[in-house]
């Protein structure tokens, strides 16, 4: 029986070792990064752990609320809304925010993103109440501006601290979105219809800028003709009267060059004034209607025509 109840001891020893054991491990306490613990003492808020490891008192500290400090979002599903001209639409909601304060987001309020989530409801209906659908569809940036600030003022008591809010999608009535669709085709219709006529015009415009150009090329090829035609009658016609002058010229120097052999051998005036009137003869070659000569030569001509009559008559 010793025996026995001695054994009963030991275990009984080592079972209160372990338990105590056990009760140490869960009394050490070691906070991540961005986490903090929110600790009561007997019911009441005793402080709040940041990194690092702490030790709670057994049965009389106790963990209230594990908080996460980083950014979080929470996806709100779509909310039915009405805008100024009586259009109801459903537009779904994302909110970045980010706890602040552990103290007053485990005591401010009961479940904080069901209250985000409904502040933000009302919050979005009272700003969509004042924007007719054109404005809502238009002012995405504006109503989250307005949203973002409302709901940072809101969620200040709670240790919420509201980053952003994006509306993620806007959902107008069916008829709205046919309309929209119509309107939408129509437009784009209409830029297709200025861009053709766009392109129609500058076709036009190049093509007679080419048949411009084309014309003021051939102006120019039909001038640049005419210059160089009137260039070769040009020349032509001052070759012709160099080669009748160069003509002329040789004629009167053999004319020259025969009187004054004739005048070398002996010939007398009359014969001399005889020869001149061939030259003159030569000269005009029966083109002229008129000739000038001396008169002496004219005496000359007559003398000839004399002696003629005389010989024919003898």
């Amino acid at each position: 029986m010793s025996t026995f109840a001695g054994l009963t001891g030991i275990i009984i020893f080592l079972l209160f070792l372990i338990v105590i054991a056990l009760m140490l491990v869960s009394c050490v306490k070691i906070v991540p990064q961005a986490q903090a613990l929110v600790v009561e003492r007997l019911g009441a808020y005793l402080g709040t752990w940041s990194v690092g490891v702490h030790f709670l008192v057994p049965f009389v500290d106790r963990v209230a609320k594990r908080v996460i400090l980083k950014e979080q979002v929470v996806d709100f599903a779509p909310q039915p809304v009405i805008t100024k001209d009586n259009v109801t639409m459903r537009i779904d909601t994302v909110v970045f925010f980010q706890i602040t304060d552990p103290k007053l987001f485990a005591y401010g309020v009961e479940n904080p993103i069901m209250a985000i989530e409904n502040l933000t409801a009302t919050t979005l209906r009272n700003i969509i109440g004042d924007l007719e659908l054109d404005q809502t569809l238009t002012s995405r940036e504006t109503i989250n501006t307005k949203m973002r600030a409302s709901l940072d003022i809101a969620t200040d008591p709670w240790g919420i601290k509201v980053n952003r809010v994006e509306l993620k999608n806007i959902i107008p009535p069916a008829a709205i979105q046919d309309a929209m669709e119509k309107q939408m085709k129509a437009e784009r219709e209409r830029r297709e219809a200025i861009l053709r006529a766009e392109g129609e015009k500058k076709s036009t415009i190049l093509v007679a800028e080419g048949k411009k150009e084309s014309a003021i090329l051939d102006a120019e090829a039909d001038k640049q003709a005419a210059i160089l035609h009137a260039e070769a009658e040009k020349e032509k016609r001052i070759k012709e009267a160099e080669g009748e002058a160069a003509a002329i010229l040789k004629v009167q120097q053999a004319n020259a060059d025969g009187i004054r052999f004739l005048k070398e051998a002996g010939a007398d005036a009359a014969v001399l004034q005889l020869k001149s009137l061939e030259a003159f003869m030569a000269a005009a070659d029966g083109k002229a209607t008129k000739i000038i000569i001396p008169s002496d030569i004219q005496n000359m001509a007559g003398l000839v025509k004399s002696i003629t009559e005389v010989a024919k008559d003898s």
